[in-house]
């Protein structure tokens, strides 16, 4: 018996494809440097920053200072990402709000596990979405990263329910769903965001050996 339903955050509750976008492309543009340059620099610092290791304003400050670029920038980019951000959580689909909503009212606990920097994680705590959650499990504040096993247990553990008692929902990147299943939880994997999005920035492929949930409500089919 399902007794809770554990969401990732991005791609799944909201998308980052939402409005202003503010990827690496569009970074490396607004510091002036070209774009397969910037990111194998960008990325050497992206496991400490969704751990809790740097900080987004520092991680943006140590690939800008490896790629000679001047430390003037860094207010700049980290404005954007917010900017971008803020676009993510204005547009926080009715249908995602009406999944939570009729879980409460079924009685079934939710959880939220997201893979985040510092600036994501203040968004994910201060949005509409959060009073719905009754456990989070947030990377930059765990120290730990999808898909790590040891999220979904601590989550479950928090939650006070065993782990073959969760569903898990995301849209499947690092290897979610299968670490879900691996621990005993049900996955589903999310493919509402998928139209929105665009290379090199969609996190995974459609994976066949994961139930599929088309749009949100698809969800409640799998409890």
């Amino acid at each position: 018996m399902i007794k809770a339903v554990i969401f990732d955050m991005f791609e799944t509750l909201v998308t980052l494809f939402a409005g202003r976008t503010y990827f690496s492309e569009n970074i490396a543009a607004d510091v002036g440097i070209p774009t397969e340059t910037f990111r194998p620099v960008w990325h050497v610092n992206e496991m400490d920053r969704s751990t809790g290791v740097l900080t987004m304003e520092e991680g943006v400050a140590r690939t800008l200072s490896a790629l000679g670029v001047s430390d003037d920038y860094v207010a700049k980019v980290c404005k954007k990402r917010l900017e971008a951000l803020g676009d993510t959580f204005d547009a926080i689909p009715p249908a995602s709000i009406a999944l939570l909503k009729e879980l409460k009212e079924r009685g079934i606990l939710i959880g939220l596990i997201s893979n985040c920097f510092s600036d994501e994680a203040e968004m994910i705590r201060n949005s509409r979405l959060y009073q719905y959650f009754d456990a989070v499990k947030l990377s930059y504040e765990q120290g730990i990263c999808k898909p790590d096993p040891a999220l979904y247990y601590r989550i479950a553990a928090e939650l006070g329910v065993e782990p073959e008692e969760c569903l898990y929902v995301g849209d499947g990147g690092r290897n979610e769903l299968a670490v879900a299943k691996e621990v005993g939880m049900k996955p589903v994997q999310a493919l509402w965001f998928r139209p929105l999005m665009f290379e090199p920035h969609i996190p995974s492929p459609v994976y066949d050996e994961f139930p599929h949930a088309e749009i949100q409500p698809d969800v409640l089919n799998y409890l």
